[in-house]
């Protein structure tokens, strides 16, 4: 059987290259903290520091203090070679390890942008990588809740963090929910050169763009069943040249009303549904997975660095957790007659999976160092495909101008 402390001193190495702005003390520690997270499910201090100071052979008491201090800021640590991390300039290091991994053949990327909240403490606005139903994090802020902070400034200053780093003419899509709509994002995600995949309530009104009246965006679609796309102007007040897309499904309260740039032919409503594996990534930080919800850190500037550990976690699980998603048999549903009752009973909507590929991730690392094999790695080979709305959803469709 491979001994931990080389597992350790494996993954060491690794994070170390990924991350050549940090010292080699800092890149070791966000080491320590991830393999800890990892093999405890666990992200507490306490957890964490045990199971190092067992494989490791150390005191707890001073494996839990290197801990602390990686989050915490200069002025409060011990010694005369103070230094404080600077979390952001990681963001471009972990994307960047997210391209290395990806797929040479897949030139596209889809970004999400959302909130997450921390009981009445505080607010992390996040960006992340959606990949196989979850999401890594590569850009992140945290806010005090009970404080009124503009989201604005922060929202802009992550993207162009981001930014610099993306290959110019991939294909990439920004999704959000009506919360964080607003016509300056929209515009910003454009500037980019990206595509807005941004929701709206169906309050307002939209005019087709060869002119006429303004509708209601609340009666676009009659009923459960249909589909929309059209260039318009949305909104009369601070009105928006763009392309709407709208999908009602018969599963769905009410329906998707989406803004993008791209053209009607472009872009397939359907990948808004990849919007939904940011808040998959959410549960696998929180309750599905390392239960950062009972974290005691007051101050939200080590909850941020703390984030980067976490981060390079959930990364490593999806890696290794992808390349075994993806080693799945497929559905054989398309291979059946168009009479068959499976056919014909299905709904359109993918299987779920059985595990999460967060949990298949830690489970197959596990399993490698339980049976002495080398310490897996993973790669993002196989993204999951964008599904079509044609695929997902083959009812009618009403097309607009």
């Amino acid at each position: 059987m491979s001994p931990p402390r080389s597992s350790i001193d494996q993954w060491i190495g690794i994070v170390t290259t990924r991350f050549p702005v940090l010292s080699k003390p800092q890149a070791t520690v966000l080491a320590l903290w991830s393999f800890g997270m990892m093999m405890t499910q666990k992200c507490g201090q306490t957890t964490v520091a045990c199971f190092l100071a067992e494989v490791l052979g150390k005191k707890e008491d001073a494996v839990r203090q290197r801990l602390r201090e990686w989050t915490w800021e200069k002025e409060s640590k011990r010694g005369l070679k103070r230094s404080e991390l600077d979390v952001t300039i990681c963001f471009a290091w972990l994307l960047r390890w997210i391209l290395q991994e990806w797929s040479p053949t897949e030139r596209r990327m889809a970004l999400a942008l959302d909130a997450t909240s921390l009981a009445d403490r505080f607010v992390v606005l996040a960006i992340s990588v959606v990949y196989r139903g979850s999401g890594i994090p590569i850009a992140w802020v945290v806010l005090p809740a009970t404080q009124s902070t503009p989201w604005k400034p922060h929202w802009l200053a992550l993207l162009r963090q981001v930014e610099a780093v993306l290959p110019a003419d991939w294909l990439v899509i920004v999704l959000a929910d009506r919360g964080l709509y607003a016509r300056w994002l929209y515009r910003a995600i454009v500037a980019m050169g990206w595509h807005p995949f941004l929701r709206i309530n169906p309050r307002g009104l939209y005019q087709p763009l060869q002119g006429g009246p303004f509708h209601s965006l609340a009666n676009l679609l009659p009923q459960p069943g249909h589909t929309w796309s059209g260039r318009v102007i949305c909104f009369k007040t601070r009105p928006l040249k763009c392309t709407l897309l709208a999908c009602w499904r018969e599963d769905q309260e009410s329906p998707w009303l989406i803004l993008t740039d791209l053209t009607p032919r472009q872009a397939d409503i359907a990948w808004y549904a990849l919007r939904a594996w940011i808040e998959a990534q959410f549960k696998d930080t929180k309750r599905g997975g390392w239960q950062w919800q009972y974290t005691r850190m007051l101050d939200p500037q080590r909850i941020s660095r703390f984030w980067l550990a976490l981060a390079v976690t959930l990364l490593w699980a999806m890696s290794v957790g992808g390349e075994a998603d993806a080693s799945l048999p497929p559905s054989n549903l398309q291979a059946l007659p168009p009479s068959h009752i499976a056919r014909r009973m299905a709904k359109g909507n993918p299987q779920p999976r059985g595990l999460s590929c967060c949990r298949q991730g830690w489970i197959a690392i596990l399993a490698a160092l339980m049976t002495g094999k080398p310490l897996p790695v993973g790669n993002l080979h196989n993204p999951e495909p964008w599904s079509s709305i044609s695929e997902t959803y083959p009812r009618q469709v009403m097309k607009g101008g």
